[in-house]
């Protein structure tokens, strides 16, 4: 299970499935999901987007990239399901957080524990 989510941590944008993870970790797709949500708490798609979403915050924290390219170098393939989810993990829009962080002087190590993704 370990292997496969440095995996995920490493290749988040890349696209990753549960067969491919399932090979990773050595075991059938069954038993690699089953196993991965009873270790970590969650599916391993979920897990892949909150790791997704983490990055796509940092990057919309340091860069002033657009919103589209953000997601497009984070591994989402849509921007809808880029701003879905991400509102969904972090609970305002990927542009409402930026004109946030970007309104908070406030030091990034600060920034990131306030932040942080529930699971």
């Amino acid at each position: 299970m370990l292997r496969a989510r440095d995996a995920m941590d490493r290749d988040y944008a890349r696209p990753l499935d549960v067969p491919a993870l399932a090979r990773i970790a050595h075991v059938s797709e069954t038993h690699f999901a089953r196993t991965f949500r009873a270790t970590f708490g969650e599916t391993p798609h979920r897990y892949l987007q909150r790791r997704r979403v983490e990055r796509a915050m940092a990057l919309l924290r340091e860069s002033d990239r657009s919103v589209t390219d953000v997601c497009f170098e984070v591994g989402f393939s849509s921007l809808g399901t880029f701003s879905r989810t991400f509102r969904g993990i972090v609970g305002t829009s990927p542009r409402e957080y930026r004109r946030r962080a970007a309104a908070a002087d406030v030091p990034t190590c600060f920034t990131k524990a306030w932040t942080r993704p529930a699971s």
